[in-house]
């Protein structure tokens, strides 16, 4: 039987990936009961399913091939769900009707558990003409809203709440307004936000020139497109958004570029996907393929990973055919091209296993090499399927062999591809795997470097508890075990440490061998210089990346985890290990506190104006620890219309907040809210709601006691009420899985290492 190599890799698969009845008893007794569930599947294809399913569970066995968590978590379970983590949906025509149609398909599929990517920029711009009924248009973005709102009312499979990625170009007139839309950390939280860069723009940036922004044709405004870059790197740098896609790198490297052309991506990047196109992944663990490590005949074992590439490529293959799909028009896709995107994650501890340093001209060329060897084993895994199963319906031997990306192809992977064909369009690409990492041992994610040698893990057990755990990365597990105490390496470094530069030049060396994209998030420090930020977008560019997106904490997005300074410990194992903020502290309770007998608190008075009567919040503190929290909330009208729901909101507010923890996701859902038929202007400020207007005096409340940090709504309190600050609240915003502040920025999505959730995984 396998054993897991740590706690928190059980933990992992019992909550996300464990196969349960519907009363929560497991049905998968075993991980290995999991593996022959997904090997069991996948073979439903072949004509020798006996045969196939213990090849599949061979690859699956100590986790060297890791299929994607929708695979994971759904295969052989027979539910409704789709084994494809995310899709780029239909064209979005410019018209209302066509909007709503594409809107219905995004929630039909992100009900099945698909993440989805539209491009945004086929809606007209704000204030163009509307023909026929005398109105102006309201744009793009107040319909990415409708859209936000969607994502939040259904939840995907797997208890995680939908990833959307949201494109438009850079050439589009409304782009300004899509750039600076995250300045609001109200508004659009459900999407990724990345602008689509042409080479025209990237030259006219270069040479300082004009640039048009157009919309049908017309020239609506013309800027300097270097004005219109430093606005896209300076939201960047101030809140992590949006990101950049160089979109016509993506078009002429395309192995498809003669049937299709793509114009957005799905929520984390690694799939640039054309309309309707879906992105299935999975992984090939690099780390447990290293013979001798630390030794100096240290390897990554090549006949054991082209043979596990050839074995995971044929699963992934099966999975076009035994996948559920929301959308027809999504399988139709699928089965003309047969796309597949096979990545790699414990790269950084390879390298380590080897003595290289991550981010060196050395590690680099290790790391281009072996994507090479990953690549060429696909593609000809792929030609031997296509002789045995066919080609893919839209395979064209000489306009496929044409492509920019087949163009630098091995000249023997060529051939067999003009004799043969091939059975899958495109073949790799790197995804967010941290998830799937941790439940292979805390394997490094992805193509990134190790976040951290060791941390402290916070779990929140089953009676309100919580207990602390020590999270070990599997290079350094492997090295203790190895050497004991014995001090690692200077080459042991760590993301807390690495220069951008070093992350561009891994990713660069990546990308050269990788047919789709790759999902990575370059980790910038918090003092570096907006010149300096810039430049790292530029040798993105300069290097061949197909895109790229940075991390820089700061009072927006956060500082996430904070470094002790007083250790003398080796690099890696104090210094750089990340400890959990004790201001950020969080108290779970499993019962909720007694109420005392008197409480302090706050009345304030909401009139909304297309209400008669006035709307009074009461909101009542307790001091827990020396620190000042809400308590309880009272909503009361004299409007009988508010009635049902002002009691309801009364009474799952309070229950929220006499629970504990971290409560200020309250006001974060309720200032998200729209009402479809209009906000309304309160105090010179425009409120998308009732609700929206209630969560904004909570979060006045909360900042004024101290319980979180801003300026909130500024409304005017009872003069009566006395309230005490008592203490600052941690920098950053909370998980709002469990509360803590422990997210980090890691392949481009936000996971918390408190408790493992991630937007994206």
């Amino acid at each position: 039987m396998s054993r897991f190599a740590a706690p928190i890799a059980e933990q992992i698969w019992d909550m996300k990936y464990r196969f349960k009845h519907a009363d929560g008893s497991p049905i998968d007794v075993t991980v290995e009961d999991s593996w022959r569930r997904i090997a069991r599947d996948l073979a439903r294809a072949e004509v020798k399913p006996d045969v196939w399913e213990d090849k599949f569970f061979a690859a699956l066995q100590d986790f060297k091939y890791l299929p994607a968590g929708r695979i994971t978590a759904g295969a052989g379970t027979a539910r409704q769900v789709t084994l494809f983590n995310c899709f780029v949906m239909g064209t979005v025509p410019d018209s209302m009707s066509g909007i709503f149609d594409m809107l219905k398909e995004a929630a039909l599929t992100m009900q099945q558990g698909g993440g989805i990517g539209y491009d945004f920029s086929t809606i007209r711009p704000r204030g163009a003409d509307v023909k026929g009924v005398a109105a102006d248009a309201s744009g793009p973005l107040s319909f990415m809203d409708v859209w936000d709102a969607m994502c939040r009312t259904i939840m995907s499979a797997g208890s995680r709440r939908g990833a959307m990625m949201a494109t438009m170009r850079c050439d589009h007139p409304d782009v300004e307004d899509f750039i600076t839309a995250k300045s609001d950390s109200a508004r659009l939280r459900m999407f990724n936000m990345s602008v689509l860069i042409t080479d025209p723009f990237m030259d006219a940036v270069k040479a300082n020139g004009a640039w048009d922004l157009v919309f049908d044709g017309k020239v609506y405004q013309t800027v300097q497109a270097r004005d219109l870059w430093n606005k896209i790197m300076q939201a960047t740098y101030d809140y992590a958004e949006p990101g950049v896609i160089f979109i016509d790198r993506i078009n002429k490297a395309n192995n498809l570029s003669y049937v299709e052309q793509i114009a957005a991506t799905n929520p984390c990047g690694e799939q640039p996907l054309p309309p309707y196109g879906a992105c299935l992944l999975g992984s090939i663990n690099l780390a447990r393929l290293v013979t001798n490590p630390f030794e100096a005949n240290a390897e990554l074992d090549p006949e054991a990973m082209k043979e596990l590439v050839a074995t995971a490529v044929r699963m992934m293959d099966n999975v076009v055919d035994v996948s559920k799909f929301p959308l027809e028009a999504q399988a139709l896709e699928a089965q003309n091209k047969r796309r597949i995107g096979l990545g790699v994650t414990g790269l950084a501890d390879a390298l380590l296993m080897l003595g290289l340093e991550y981010g060196t001209d050395e590690a680099a060329r290790q790391t281009e090499r072996w994507l090479h060897a990953i690549a060429r084993a696909a593609y000809l895994a792929s030609v031997d399927l296509a002789k045995e199963k066919g080609a893919f319906p839209l395979f064209d031997a000489e306009a496929y062999l044409a492509s920019g990306n087949m163009m630098n192809m091995d000249d023997d992977v060529r051939e067999a591809i003009r004799e043969n064909g091939i059975r899958n369009a495109l073949l790799t690409s790197i995804a967010p795997t941290g998830t799937i990492s941790l439940y292979a041992g805390n394997v490094s994610s992805g193509i990134e470097p190790v976040f951290a040698y060791a941390y402290t893990r916070k779990v929140l057990q089953k009676d309100g508890s919580r207990t602390e755990e020590e999270v070990v990365d599997y290079a350094v597990q492997l090295w203790r075990d190895k050497f004991g105490d014995k001090e690692l390496p200077d080459y042991f470094v760590n993301a807390q440490t690495l220069a951008p530069s070093a992350h561009v030049k891994m990713q660069a060396a990546a990308q050269k061998w990788i047919d789709s994209s790759i999902s990575k998030t370059i980790n910038c420090p918090e003092d570096i210089s907006f010149d300096d930020f810039k430049n790292v977008y530029m040798q993105a560019w300069d290097q061949g990346c197909k895109g790229c997106t940075t991390y820089r904490p700061n009072d927006v997005t956060g500082s996430v985890l904070s470094v002790s300074e007083s250790s003398e410990k080796a690099p890696g194992e104090g210094a750089e290990a990340p400890q959990a903020n004790e201001s950020a502290d969080v108290v779970y309770m499993s019962d909720p506190l007694d109420r005392p007998q008197s409480l302090e608190g706050s009345t304030y008075k909401l009139k909304w104006p297309d209400s008669e009567h006035a709307i009074y919040l009461t909101i009542n503190d307790i001091i827990i620890g020396g620190h000042r929290r809400p308590f309880e909330v009272f909503i009361n009208s004299k409007n009988m219309e508010h009635y049902a729901w002002t009691l309801a909101l009364t009474r799952m507010i309070s229950a929220v907040f006499r629970r504990g923890g971290d409560v200020s996701f309250v006001v974060e859902e309720l200032k998200a809210v729209f009402d479809p038929r209009g906000g309304a202007w309160v105090q010179g400020k425009y409120i998308p709601s009732i609700l929206a207007a209630i969560g904004g005096v909570i979060e006045t409340h909360m900042v004024k006691i101290g319980f979180i940090e801003g300026e909130g709504m500024g409304l005017k309190t009872d003069p009566k009420a006395e309230v005490v600050n008592l203490g600052d609240a941690p920098r950053g915003k909370p998980c709002p899985a469990c509360g803590d502040f422990s997210l980090q920025m890691v392949e481009g999505c936000m996971t918390c290492t408190s408790c493992g959730h991630s937007k994206c995984g």
